[in-house]
């Protein structure tokens, strides 16, 4: 996924989250609940959370996850040297098939201007 189709992702995303706000808003309301609440400063830091989350989509190669947990570790604070250290560790401790997704993780950081 280039950085542009990153930033067609993003624009599809927010209208699909529309949708599911619509036609599931128990289960979306849940969830956005379960977020934000594990999400906010407490022992770890919501930038450190937002780390480890990113981290976690790499290892199980979620692309959406990927592009998600960029642009929120960038909301949060995290420099791209943190973003990039962090598919570093991801890669450290899955080897090739971490090291493939480090790309993706450079398409979400272009796409979010970083």
């Amino acid at each position: 996924m280039s950085a542009e189709n990153v930033t067609v992702f993003f624009e599809k995303f927010k209208a699909d989250s529309g949708k599911m706000q619509q036609e599931l808003p128990e289960m979306t309301k849940a969830f956005m609940g379960l977020f934000q609440t594990t999400m906010k400063d407490g022992a770890l830091s919501a930038k450190v959370k937002e780390l480890i989350a990113l981290a976690a989509g790499i290892t199980v190669r979620c692309e959406p996850c990927i592009n998600l947990h960029v642009q929120k570790c960038i909301a949060a604070g995290a420099t791209r040297e943190e973003i990039l250290e962090t598919a570093g560790v991801v890669t450290m401790m899955q080897g090739g098939p971490g090291f493939t997704y480090v790309p993706k993780v450079m398409d979400a950081l272009e796409s979010c201007g970083k």
